[in-house]
């Protein structure tokens, strides 16, 4: 196996870029006082993120991830475990993979 610098480099900048961006949050957060109101706005952000990642996925899909999906969603409204409820999602996807 060798080692390509330029993947190397590429792997540390990208470390670098991440460290910068989360390092940087805290950094903006410590210098300013965000009012009650952003504080609240802001701890809906992660969530909206996550579904803004995962609907485009969904639609485009087909039915093998929206069944994996509400799959994972049964699973986590009966049991609320998040491993229980990951492993559901796949073996529905799969029985969907399977049946085709």
């Amino acid at each position: 196996m060798t080692f390509d610098p330029w993947n190397i480099a590429a792997f540390v900048l990208m470390a670098l870029a991440t460290y910068a961006c989360r390092g940087g949050g805290y950094w903006l957060f410590r210098q300013i006082k965000p009012s009650p109101l952003i504080r609240a706005i802001m701890k809906y952000i992660p969530g909206t993120l996550f579904v803004s990642f995962v609907v485009p996925s969904l639609i485009q899909g087909g039915l093998q991830p929206m069944v994996g999906a509400a799959g994972t969603l049964a699973v986590m409204l009966a049991t609320r475990n998040m491993a229980l409820s990951i492993a559901g999602g796949v073996a529905a996807a799969w029985a969907v993979w399977l049946l085709k």
